[in-house]
C-alpha cells in the first residue's frame, strides 16, 4: 500500500518576497526567516522540517507506548533544529528532542526503563529519522516523571 501526499506552492518574486503553500490540512504563508535575512513571514523550510520530524516522533512514540500497554498522562517535546552556514552553503545539522513522559504513580521501575527505550526507538524509527538518517544527527534527552 502507498500513500500519496500533495502541496501546492505559489511564489511571486525574489529572495525576500512571500510565497504560499496549501495541502489538504494545511495553508499558510512560506518566507525565509530573520535569521537568515529573510522576512519572517509565514512559515520556512527550517521549521518544517523540525515539525514534520518532531510531529512524527511524538505521534510514534504514543502509538509505541499504546501497543505495549504504558499507559501515560502526557508527553511534551521541545524540539531544536541546528542549521549551520559555513561560506554561504547551508546545512541542516542536528534535531534535539527534549522529551517529557508523565507516568502514573503506580509505574514500576521496570514500565519507566521501558518508556526510555520506547522513546529511543521511536526518534529512530519514525518515518520522517528514517529519511533524514545520514544527513541529519538526532538527538535525546527523556525525563519520565511520575506524577498523581
Amino acid at each position: 500500500m502507498k500513500h500519496t501526499f500533495h502541496m501546492n506552492l505559489d511564489w511571486t518574486g525574489g529572495r525576500n518576497d512571500v510565497g504560499t503553500i496549501e495541502a489538504e490540512r494545511l495553508k499558510t504563508q512560506i518566507s525565509i526567516p530573520p535569521e537568515m535575512d529573510g522576512p519572517g513571514i509565514g512559515t520556512n523550510p527550517d521549521e518544517m522540517l523540525l515539525g514534520a520530524a518532531a510531529t512524527c516522533y511524538i505521534i510514534t512514540l504514543a502509538a509505541m507506548l499504546g501497543r505495549s500497554e504504558l499507559t501515560h498522562q502526557g508527553i511534551t517535546i521541545d524540539a531544536e533544529g541546528i542549521v549551520d552556514v559555513t561560506n554561504g552553503v547551508f546545512t541542516y545539522e542536528t534535531i534535539r528532542y527534549a522529551t517529557r513522559v508523565l507516568m502514573p504513580q503506580t509505574a514500576t521501575d521496570r514500565d519507566i526503563s521501558l518508556v526510555e527505550r520506547i522513546a529511543k526507538k521511536a526518534k529512530d524509527g519514525c518515518m520522517i529519522s528514517r529519511a533524514l538518517a545520514g544527513n541529519v544527527a538526532f538527538e535525546l534527552d527523556t525525563t519520565i516523571t511520575r506524577v498523581d
